[in-house]
């Protein structure tokens, strides 16, 4: 081989990602190539010539083979493959390699070893990660997503299991916050429908004028702006599940046409008449009480009893005070794994604190509380330092009827009036503390009379009490 040759083969081997080593049958280091140079962390003169156990893996091959008297046993095997191991750089720390290794002729006819090194390192973190995830699904003290031992999540679990078996609408009351879509989601994922699609969709969040045209799809020329045809969300769930929230925001004109589509099991296009066959199973969820609305006349009798079919209540965080450490402890590692951050614990008086704490933005509130404690944290543990102010309230857990208005409604106004103060009269902010959208807070306001006060509490906010306002994004 030429000059020229060997310097063209040399640049090649270099240019490699992936470290190469080459080892004489008595085990001594013959070439390595850049790579594996970088990989180690020692300097090529350093290896060169150096027996081949100075390039330390847990997959090492050497050891004297009593059939051949090599000092490798890959000249008794002729090759290894895709073997997954750790290399120890010089410097003590470790790379996730594979490992491949073949025999080939050297310059004298003696067989030399190749060894090639891929680094997998960012795999390995990878995988960690996943498996972690993966944990924390099925862990033992959960089901589907959702976390708890207490009864009443045990009750929820085999409402759950039992809902998913049927083909009958499913309606998931309770507050907000509270865990609703993770009900729909685990249902869809244990019925016979969990190959077919599962399409989310919520009526608070789009305008009336565009809510029936998500919900039944539109043909082109339908309304103004529509220049091209397309398909509903109900059609877009053919063969699955649609999950329709906050049920109890659909207009009655919307509510008429969606009960002709649980009753024929078709829709119609805004703007045609050409009825298109759909086999959907409803799964809607509120945190209004229907039975109010109905007595309103805002929700249609007739629509109440085609979608009430199975209802499954969710149990507000108050009502399941022992699942908090559990949650507390899901949520410490799922934040951990998104902000890389070594918080391992919390104090047994942090703690106590969110078990005091009513928590009216449920399970929700909770994961915002740990968030907040995440960013002021600085060591391993969050302490009550690190929590925002939570008020320790605590109402009644079944609201009774005094004087016309239930216990439960003066706790939900209180706590309401309480919030407007702490947050100054600023809705955004009041409802960042109650984990709730500002539509909702909107509506709660409107309900309990208290939009007056929003002003007002905003100039009783003094310095001090503007020094404890929560701000949790």
């Amino acid at each position: 081989m030429n000059n020229f040759t060997e310097k063209f083969w040399e640049n090649i081997i270099n240019t490699m990602v992936d470290g190469l080593v080459v080892i004489s049958p008595r085990g001594l280091i013959v070439a390595v190539n850049q790579a594996l140079v970088e990989m180690t962390g020692y300097r090529r003169e350093e290896l060169i010539g150096q027996p081949c156990a100075l390039i330390k893996t847990d997959k090492c091959f050497s050891g004297v083979s009593p059939a051949t008297g090599k000092i490798c046993e890959l000249f008794r095997a002729g090759a290894i493959r895709r073997q997954r191991g750790s290399l120890v750089r010089k410097d003590g720390g470790l790379v996730h390699v594979v490992k491949n290794a073949v025999l080939m002729p050297g310059e004298d006819g003696q067989p030399v070893a190749v060894e090639t090194f891929t680094d997998v390192s960012e795999l390995v973190a990878q995988e960690r990660v996943v498996s972690r995830l993966r944990r924390e699904l099925h862990r033992q003290d959960g089901f589907q997503g959702l976390i708890g031992q207490s009864p009443v999540m045990r009750h929820l679990f085999a409402l759950i299991e039992s809902a998913a078996q049927s083909d009958a609408p499913v309606m998931i009351l309770g507050e907000s916050g509270t865990g609703k879509e993770l009900v729909a989601s685990a249902i869809h994922r244990l019925s016979p429908r969990r190959q077919g699609p599962f399409i989310k969709v919520n009526s608070a969040a789009l305008h009336e004028s565009l809510l029936e045209s998500e919900l039944f799809g539109h043909v082109k020329g339908a309304f103004t702006g529509a220049d091209r045809a397309r398909m509903g969300r109900f059609e877009a769930a053919h063969g699955g599940d649609i999950f329709l929230d906050e049920i109890g925001d659909l207009p009655l004109a919307t509510q008429a046409k969606l009960l002709r589509v649980l009753q024929e099991k078709v829709v119609e296009r805004v703007g045609d008449h050409t009825p298109i066959p759909v086999d959907v199973r409803l799964i809607s969820a509120t945190n209004k009480d229907l039975n109010q609305l109905l007595a309103a006349g805002r929700f249609r009798e007739d629509l109440f009893y085609r979608v009430n079919v199975i209802p499954i209540q969710v149990p507000p965080l108050r009502e399941r005070v022992g699942d908090i450490p559990l949650l507390v402890e899901a949520f410490l590692e799922r934040i951990r794994l998104k902000t890389r951050k070594p918080i391992v614990s919390i104090s047994k008086e942090a703690l106590e604190i969110l078990m005091a704490y009513h928590w009216p933005g449920n399970v929700r509130e909770l994961i915002n509380v740990m968030e907040f404690a995440f960013v002021l944290c600085g060591g391993d543990k969050i302490l009550p330092s690190h929590l925002p102010n939570l008020k320790k309230l605590r109402p009644a857990a079944r609201p009774k009827v005094v004087g016309g208005e239930e216990d439960g409604e003066r706790d939900e106004r209180e706590v309401l009036r309480q919030t407007l103060a702490a947050a100054g009269g600023n809705k955004a902010e009041a409802a960042r503390m109650l984990g709730i959208s500002r539509v909702t807070l909107w509506k709660r306001l409107k309900k309990y009379n208290l939009q007056g006060l929003l002003a007002a509490e905003a100039g009783a906010q003094t310095p001090a009490a503007a020094e404890t306002l929560i701000r949790i994004k």
